[in-house]
């Protein structure tokens, strides 16, 4: 027989996996975010924070600033440092590599939106 504390136990497991799996996709959707703007022009690590703020996402310096770097270090940004006000910034551009990458999330983001769609609609 289940005791109440196993049964309060489990759902907070489970609530605990969710919320580390919705994480994972979180990170995934602001890599792609990343690389798309980086595509689009040089960006910057304040600018592309509020820019994730606008489409909801609310990331900490302590979250944007090593994901920029680890997109450089795997070769899908470059950054350059340009003195901007007398301050050096890092400026971070997608790469070949980043293209490839962004260029295959967009065929899968398309992939799975279509089937997702496809399959309310049969409904």
């Amino acid at each position: 027989m289940c005791q109440e504390a196993d049964i309060i136990c489990r759902y907070h497991q489970t609530i605990l996996s969710y919320a580390v799996m919705f994480k994972d996709f979180f990170v995934g959707f602001i890599k792609i975010h990343i690389l798309y703007h980086a595509s689009k022009q040089p960006i910057y690590g304040l600018e592309i924070l509020e820019e994730l703020g606008r489409h909801g996402y609310r990331l900490s310096p302590g979250t944007i600033y090593p994901t920029l770097h680890r997109l450089a270090r795997e070769g899908y940004l470059s950054a350059q440092r340009k003195v901007v006000d007398g301050k050096v910034r890092k400026y971070y551009t997608i790469t070949e590599q980043g293209i490839t990458a962004l260029d295959e999330a967009r065929r899968k983001i398309t992939e799975l939106v279509e089937e997702v769609i496809e399959e309310r609609l049969d409904r």
